[in-house]
């Protein structure tokens, strides 16, 4: 296989993951930009990046650059998405992928132009981690019957500062966005197809955005599922899927690498193991590379779609807009 030219626009937590993924492959990202070029410099300094950009926008620009991985806040996707994508660059891009389902349908039309025709994938971990395809085979098996339930739990207790991104509207702050995400594309990866009846609840911070939330979702196949989120209520990373004849259990599940089967006839349980959590970035660089180099589609922009409009859906329902949904 062709050997990519990564940039990376942005040099946060998960930029940093994704130099470390790139070593440990034997490479290294060719490019970083940068708001503030100076956290650039510093960044490629660190990782032994040989590119740093004077101007964030010359990233777009740089016909080297193969594939762009962005790790800015969400609401400064779509602006990013659009420059990268009229660029013909082929686009990685961190979770929440956009703010809404008209901005992802934006952007996958411009992906898809013959003109430019690249990739465009959300960089949601549990697509990549090699324990999910693992349990989808002991599924499709019939070992475990039909699915009946799925049962969400992400919580964390941020700091309670109204200015920080979690609690920031106008940084698309909120629980649904930040950590639904995940608990959303679990759901979708089970479910035979996408929830059509959405029940929630939620509870505002402050400034207006979605502090905790209850969620209850079916879809046609009468397939059911709960999620429960908070950014201020810590809670277990658990998924746990019931099926006719037995339940999955699923720690830290956004990077899982063990799930636990209890068979309900017998009360046996089965440990499935395989990745690993410390290698989430590396999972999502190769599937990404597999599927531009055309040897494979698997980055799930059917899910990505689907999880988005329920995510569209359920904030519409509780009137929360964020400012740049009210231009």
């Amino acid at each position: 296989m062709k050997q990519y030219r990564w940039a990376t626009l942005g040099c946060g937590v998960i930029a940093r993951e994704l130099a470390q993924a790139m070593a440990e492959r034997g490479q290294m990202l060719y490019a970083v930009a940068n708001r503030t070029p100076e956290k650039a410099v510093a960044f490629a300094a660190q990782y032994g990046i040989p590119k740093v950009y004077a101007h964030l926008e010359e990233v777009f620009a740089d016909p080297e650059v193969d594939i762009l991985y962005i790790s800015t806040p969400h609401n400064t996707h779509i602006s990013f998405l659009r420059q990268a994508l009229a660029a013909g660059k082929h686009v990685l891009c961190e979770k929440s992928i956009t703010l809404n389902s008209a901005e992802l349908e934006e952007a996958l039309a411009l992906a898809q132009e013959q003109e430019h025709h690249v990739v465009l994938a959300e960089a949601m971990t549990i697509y990549h981690m090699p324990l999910y395809r693992k349990l989808q085979a002991v599924i499709q098996s019939g070992a475990l019957g039909k699915l009946r339930l799925v049962q969400m739990n992400f919580g964390s207790d941020k700091e309670y500062d109204m200015t920080n991104r979690f609690f920031n509207r106008s940084l698309a702050g909120g629980a649904l966005l930040d950590i639904g995400v995940y608990a959303l594309s679990f759901v979708r990866w089970f479910f035979s197809s996408s929830p059509t009846e959405v029940l929630s609840q939620v509870k505002f911070a402050p400034t207006g955005v979605d502090e905790s939330a209850g969620i209850l979702l079916k879809n046609k196949e009468e397939e059911m599922a709960t999620v429960l989120l908070s950014l201020h209520a810590k809670q277990p990373k658990r998924g746990a899927i019931s099926f006719e004849k037995g339940y999955v259990e699923i720690f830290d599940y956004p990077r899982g690498e063990e799930a636990v089967i209890t068979y309900n006839q017998d009360g046996r349980k089965e440990v499935l193991s395989a990745g690993s959590t410390a290698q989430a970035l590396r999972y999502e660089v190769e599937d990404m590379e597999r599927t531009v180099s055309g040897e494979g589609d698997e980055m799930y922009m059917s899910y990505t779609r689907d999880v988005m409009e329920l995510m569209t859906k359920i904030r519409r329902d509780w009137g929360m807009r964020y400012p740049e949904e009210e231009i």
